[in-house]
């Protein structure tokens, strides 16, 4: 199978620690000091090191190994001085990184993990690693290792691939004893290697696992009998869907042409798509200027790659996105019971169609494109039974950011699919459900799936005329009773929610608001704010309109405007969104009272339009999905609910939305 068959320190080569002192990462790179694990503890080293920090947007402009790999780590900031110099990382010699606790959470950047093995990285240490990111890991043919193994690696032992394998499927170990997972898909062309089918007695079974069961792979020949799936198989599924953008297209098409050659077909393009809509605001933001010949280099590539292909477009017209691929793939390409991957982390918000949805890298999209089957290994499940109904100025941001506070941080989420039903579900709209399944990433789950009802079918019917509601009910997906759920079943009084607001530097930072004024109010008392951010696939959606117009409408009519030194940004999550929002009337009130209006796309989320902050003094209250440092501009971010964020736009300082605020 393989000629890997240990790992072992190569002399001369060097290991560097994210400790979470800086001065000796800064010592390590400049040759002045090597450290040992035997000397460390995994307190020591950093935390959550984010996908953002490793590769910031502005890197991901370049898809060339050699470009890549002299910013590793540019996102890495402290004072304002990037902590890793250019080149740092790939003219220090190390061959071994090595963290705390949730390395490469944030998005699903494959750039990443290539800054590192473009580096000379071939082994990655950490407690606990996200799950795209540990899977962009073995696809590209990083190891993934222990800190305990690390010091006897230090102490000059080897350590065998199959003990850094040994938590791994036989599908897994085989990607990564070939180096990769294009080596394994040439070695299944050539029958070298395969994916066999589970052969379990039947059992209860998940949304999630229902779901890949329904899509395995069979074999010519097979029997055709039904099949169950268990946590911990490695099966071969068929993919109904998925979608590219312009941040990734370009390595898509780059990796397909150099690894199967210029003749290179799609198995089916009609099931996949390119969207432009992550970097259409660029020019907008004063830092990426310089960038803009790079950009269109990214979408030239993409719309070659589209046309190639023959793939479903979703580009922009006269400079006008149609809208984030994750709303639009909800309004127009998801439906339940389907199995859709997606270059980009919140791909799981296609979980609030009843859909098991997940974000990969651009290695495991390029090959199941060859194909339209990927090998997965069913997840773990933890189950959130919803009840009671949300009170009046809450929202499921709160509930999202009130789930990272506690099971999250805990990391009981992690790796797992997060499914959420119970009668409390069907007391949100549509749009607050997709919500709670885009925030799964921000989990560290592998995805968040929803149940379906008839509110959901009727939704998805409204925006399909060749779709009915029965045909869509035949395709839904329930849990069976009795099934197991790793994770446990957890109930959420949605009543005992309360208005909530994460402290920069992580979603799960949570706090909630002051019962008796609605105040948040951190160590250094009220939080005065510069900026206050509505919009991206987490809060650009119709309901999210209906919030942000209910705060406003609130304020014309009580005289007030956004504060005054406040800039108020709202940007709608698709055209049909932004066509619901005139439709009401909304525009007129944002007008009035002083809203700067943005049209569809994506943008200050990832840093890459107007709402970023400029100064690391900056304050933004935003209703983004993740605020990891640098995120969203230099400044300090807030997470919050829509109604938070307009409330908190008006009065000048965060603020929780209730009736009468305004006076």
């Amino acid at each position: 199978m393989t000629t890997r068959a240990e790992f072992r320190l190569t002399p001369g080569k060097r290991v560097l620690f994210l400790t979470k002192d800086p001065a000796l990462i800064r010592r390590q790179l400049a040759g002045e000091l090597d450290l040992r694990m035997e000397d460390l503890s995994v307190d020591d080293l950093l935390d959550d090191v984010n996908t953002d920090a490793m590769t910031p947007a502005w890197v991901c402009f370049d898809f060339l190994p050699t470009e890549i790999a002299k910013n590793a780590y540019a996102g890495l900031v402290v004072a304002g001085e990037r902590l890793f110099p250019e080149r740092a990382l790939l003219d220090g010699g190390f061959e071994v990184i090595v963290s705390g606790h949730g390395k490469g959470v944030g998005s699903s950047r494959e750039t990443a993990v290539q800054a590192e093995k473009y580096c000379g990285i071939r082994l990655a240490v950490a407690a606990s690693f996200a799950p795209i990111h540990a899977r962009n890991n073995i696809n590209l043919g990083v190891l993934m290792g222990d800190h305990a193994q690390l010091r006897r690696l230090q102490a000059g032992e080897a350590v065998a691939l199959d003990e850094l394998t040994r938590a791994y499927d036989p599908v897994t170990r085989e990607i990564v004893g070939r180096g990769g997972l294009f080596p394994f898909t040439k070695a299944v062309a050539r029958g070298e290697a395969r994916v066999p089918l589970p052969d379990h007695p039947p059992r209860p079974m998940t949304i999630a696992e229902k779901v890949l069961a329904a899509h395995l792979w069979r074999p010519a020949g097979d029997d055709g009998r039904p099949r169950a799936v268990r946590p911990g198989d490695a099966v071969l599924v068929r993919v109904d869907g998925g979608y590219s953008h312009e941040f990734t297209s370009a390595q898509v098409h780059q990796f397909l042409l150099d690894d199967f050659g210029p003749d290179y077909r799609v198995a089916d393009p009609s099931k996949f798509a390119t969207f432009e809509d992550h970097l259409i605001y660029a020019d907008e933001v004063a830092a990426y200027r310089k960038f803009l010949p790079k950009i269109e280099v990214l979408r030239a590539m993409q719309r070659t790659y589209q046309a190639r292909n023959g793939l479903q477009a979703f580009h922009a017209q006269d400079g006008r996105s149609p809208g984030i691929c994750h709303q639009v793939a909800r309004e127009r390409l998801l439906e339940p019971g389907d199995f859709f991957q997606a270059t980009d982390s919140h791909t799981c918000m296609g979980g609030a169609s009843n859909a098991y949805a997940y974000g990969v890298g651009a290695t495991e999209y390029a090959a199941l494109l060859l194909s339209g089957l990927t090998p997965v290994v069913v997840p773990e499940s933890i189950r959130f039974e919803l009840v009671g109904a949300l009170a009046p100025g809450v929202t499921a941001k709160d509930v999202m950011l009130y789930v990272l506070m506690t099971f999250a941080k805990e990391r009981r989420t992690l790796d797992r699919v997060m499914e959420f039903g119970g009668p409390g579900l069907a007391a949100l709209s549509i749009d607050e459900r997709a919500t709670l399944a885009n925030m799964a990433t921000e989990c560290m789950a592998r995805s968040g799936v929803c149940e379906a009802d008839d509110a959901l079918l009727a939704w998805i019917a409204a925006r399909r005329p060749a779709t009915t509601v029965e045909a869509l009910r035949a395709r839904a997906v329930a849990p069976d009773p009795g099934a197991e759920y790793a994770g446990g079943v957890h109930t959420i009084d949605l009543a005992a929610i309360r208005p909530m607001v994460a402290h920069p530097g992580d979603p799960d930072r949570g706090v909630p608001s002051d019962p008796t004024n609605g105040a948040y109010v951190d160590e250094l008392g009220p939080v005065a704010i510069d900026i206050a951010y509505g919009g991206s696939c987490t809060a650009g959606k119709e309901h999210d309109l209906d919030m942000y117009a209910e705060v406003m409408q609130a304020a014309a009519a009580a005289g007030r405007r956004v504060a005054p030194g406040v800039r108020f940004y709202i940007q709608f999550g698709s055209e049909d969104v932004a066509r619901y929002a005139a439709a009401r009337g909304y525009l007129a009130a944002f007008e009035q009272t002083g809203v700067t209006v943005i049209p569809p796309g994506c943008g200050a989320c990832i840093g890459c339009g107007p709402g970023v902050s400029e100064t690391a003094e900056q304050v933004t209250v935003s209703a983004i999905n993740r605020n990891y440092k640098g995120r969203s501009g230099p400044g300090k971010l807030y997470l919050a609910s829509p109604l938070t964020v307009a409330a908190s736009a008006v009065t000048g300082r965060i603020t929780a939305w209730r009736e009468g605020l305004f006076g």
